[in-house]
C-alpha cells in the first residue's frame, strides 16, 4: 500500500490562543507518534497545495468566502465565531487544509497513491455553506468530495464523520446532493446539538448518548453505517477522522480506545475495497487529547498503510 501523509507548515502557524483545545501540538503529537513507531518514513510524505477559489465556492457561499478573507487579520486575532478565531496564518491554513483533500483525490485517480491522511488544522466538518463554527473554517471534507464529484465525474461518493461531534456543516452542504452518503456517528445530544433527526436515503446519523465503549459503538457502526454504505456502493469514500471520541478526550463522553479506530478504518478499507477500488482519503477532523490523539491517529494511518 502506498499511503500519503499530506500536511503544510502554514497549519502549525494557525492559532487560536493560549489554552485553545485546537492547538498547534496536535499537528506535532501525530508526526511525533508516527516516528516513535517506525511509520513516518513508510508514508509518502506531500505538501498540500492552495485550493483554487473554484473549488471552495463549490460548498461556501461567495459572501462567506469574502467575508472570511477581508476579516484576515495582519496582526493579532479576529474571531469568526466564539469557538473560532483566525490570527495572521489561519487563511493561508484553511486554503492549505483545504488543498491537501484536493490533492490526495487527484493523486488516487491517478494511482500515484492507495489512500491518503491529511494532517490537516483548522479541520472542517462544522463550517456550514454560509458560516464558520467549532473551530472550523472551510470544510475540508466537502471540497475534497465536490471535487471528487465535479473533476472526476464520479457518481457516488461517501464520507464516513466517526467524529464524537456532529459534522452538521458536512449535512448542511450535501443535504440536497444525492451522489453525497453521509453516515455519521456522534454523541447526542451534545455539540452541535444537530443531526439527530435528519434522516433521509443519503443522510444516515448513528447518534448515540454519553459513554458508549468499543463493544456497544462498534454495534451501532455494524448497524448503521455499514448497511448504508453497501446499498449506496460508493465509488469513493472520505474520513472525516476526529478522534475525539476516545476515553481521555476532555470534549465529550465517548469511551473508545485506539483499537476500536483501527476497527472503524477496517471497516471503512474493507467498504472501499469491494466497492471503489480501495480508493479512501482521510482528513484530520478532532482530537483534543495530544496523546490520545496521537495515539488513535497512528493506529488508524498504520490500518490505512496495510501495516
Amino acid at each position: 500500500m502506498t499511503t500519503a501523509y499530506i500536511t503544510h507548515p502554514a497549519c502549525r502557524l494557525h492559532d487560536m490562543g493560549g489554552g485553545h483545545p485546537e492547538c498547534p501540538a496536535r499537528l506535532a503529537a501525530i508526526e511525533a507518534a508516527l516516528r516513535n513507531e517506525c511509520l513516518w518514513d513508510r508514508l509518502r510524505h506531500l505538501e498540500a497545495p492552495r485550493a483554487e477559489p473554484m473549488a471552495i465556492l463549490r460548498v461556501h457561499d461567495a459572501a462567506y468566502v469574502a467575508a472570511v478573507e477581508a476579516n484576515a487579520p495582519e496582526h493579532g486575532m479576529v474571531e469568526l465565531d466564539p469557538d473560532t478565531a483566525m490570527n495572521p496564518h489561519s487563511l493561508e491554513a484553511a486554503r492549505r487544509a483545504a488543498g491537501a483533500g484536493i490533492l490526495a483525490v487527484d493523486q488516487v485517480m491517478a494511482g500515484e497513491i492507495d489512500n491518503a491522511f491529511c494532517a490537516v488544522r483548522p479541520p472542517g466538518h462544522h463550517a456550514m455553506r454560509h458560516r464558520a463554527m467549532g473551530f472550523c473554517i472551510f470544510n475540508n471534507i466537502a471540497i475534497a468530495a465536490a471535487h471528487a464529484l465535479a473533476v472526476h465525474s464520479l457518481q457516488r461518493v461517501a464520507i464516513v464523520d466517526f467524529d464524537v461531534h456532529h459534522g452538521n456543516g458536512s449535512e448542511d452542504i450535501f443535504a440536497d446532493e444525492p451522489r453525497v452518503l453521509l453516515c455519521s456517528t456522534f454523541q447526542h445530544p451534545h455539540y452541535p446539538y444537530s443531526g439527530a433527526d435528519a434522516v433521509s436515503d443519503h443522510i444516515v446519523p448513528v447518534p448515540l448518548p454519553h459513554g458508549p465503549a468499543g463493544p456497544q459503538y462498534r454495534a451501532a457502526f455494524e448497524a448503521g453505517v455499514l448497511p448504508a454504505l453497501e446499498r449506496f456502493k460508493p465509488e469513493f469514500v472520505f474520513c472525516s477522522a476526529g478522534f475525539d471520541g476516545h476515553r481521555d478526550d476532555p470534549l465529550a463522553g465517548f469511551n473508545l480506545v485506539e483499537a476500536d479506530y483501527a476497527w472503524i478504518t477496517e471497516q471503512v478499507m474493507a467498504v472501499a475495497k469491494r466497492h471503489a477500488q480501495g480508493r479512501v482519503v482521510s482528513l484530520l477532523e478532532g482530537g483534543y487529547d495530544l496523546d490520545a490523539l496521537s495515539r488513535s491517529a497512528s493506529a488508524h494511518i498504520k490500518v490505512l498503510a496495510g501495516l
